[in-house]
């Protein structure tokens, strides 16, 4: 058996990286298993001719995913850190920022957000007091400039960065790409490069790959995803949403009845909180219309339980 680590995936598509010789293969998986994510390290049999098939899937220390009613998508196993991109303008997303960061609690995975575009002050001065509720929340934040300030955006993140296997998130319009294209200045060369390999022709956005950093001596890399609109949580249990909130976890218990949702119930420690002010009442919000949505789906899929 051959080892190697997968480096970008499409489908059953895959293309790895061999431990041997650091070469690059082509690879698939056997029958319809389609699990097999960026950052995952497997076991091949070698086809030749640069081709390969994926026997086995070591286990992983994490899973970073998204789901909804029908399916998960693995976005990229065995990371160091994550990190959200968002920006002012266009504005970003907090229940999608929310929604990510949950998935990156409940991996145990360290996040941070990268407010890009921070050269428009007076979008991004419109947001401070909503990024100062994520910093007292003990996540790292980084403001960049990464179209208007590359050689700045690089040296904040490189200490960040190197060492680590970091995976990128962001929804369209953030400045993703072009934050990728600051920190590894051939990414769009390396992308085509893996297309032509994948056989997904112009598709090269909507896969996931994995970059090794330019003059980096321990080898962090960054694994870039596609943007996205929609980023469902319906793998993770009601206990894994409530702990996946910081703030709600010395509160957790504490409530009058133990199947509690935290939404209507008298005696929730975690909505009176909220009404207190002492936890953020948007965030508080958020993770009700989650609970709300967890529990549409189950109706409309009783077959599937919780």
């Amino acid at each position: 058996m051959t080892a190697a680590t997968v480096v970008a995936s499409y489908g059953r598509q895959l293309l790895v990286r061999v431990d041997a010789d650091a070469s690059m293969l082509t690879a698939v998986t056997r029958g319809r298993r389609a699990d097999v994510a960026v950052g995952d390290r497997v076991r091949l049999q070698l086809l030749g001719g640069g081709q390969a098939v994926v026997d086995d899937v070591e286990p992983r220390r994490n899973a970073f995913q998204r789901s909804d009613a029908h399916r998960a998508k693995l976005l990229a196993a065995n990371l160091d850190q994550a990190a959200v991109v968002i920006a002012a303008e266009p504005a970003f997303s907090e229940e999608l920022l929310v929604r990510i960061l949950m998935a990156a609690e409940a991996e145990g995975i360290r996040i941070a957000l990268i407010v890009n575009k921070s050269d428009l002050t007076q979008a991004r001065a419109l947001i401070e007091p909503r990024i100062a509720v994520y910093r007292a929340l003990g996540y790292a934040t980084f403001d960049c400039s990464a179209g208007a300030d590359p050689s700045g955006t690089r040296a904040m993140l490189r200490p960040w960065l190197a060492g680590h296997s970091t995976l990128l998130l962001g929804e369209s319009g953030m400045g993703k790409s072009t934050l990728i294209n600051c920190l590894v200045p051939d990414a769009g060369l390396r992308t085509r490069e893996i297309s032509t390999a994948l056989g997904t022709g112009r598709h090269t956005t909507t896969f996931t790959r994995r970059f090794q950093l330019p003059d980096d001596a321990r080898q962090g890399c960054i694994v870039d995803s596609p943007g996205f609109q929609n980023f469902g949580l319906e793998h993770l249990s009601e206990s894994e949403r409530a702990h996946a909130m910081p703030e709600f976890r010395p509160l957790l218990g504490r409530c009058r009845f133990h199947n509690c949702t935290h939404r209507t119930e008298p005696g929730c420690a975690i909505r009176e909180a909220a009404e207190r002010e002492e936890i953020d009442a948007r965030r508080y919000r958020i993770f009700t219309r989650l609970v709300d949505e967890a529990e549409a789906i189950a109706r409309a899929n009783p077959a599937r339980g919780r």
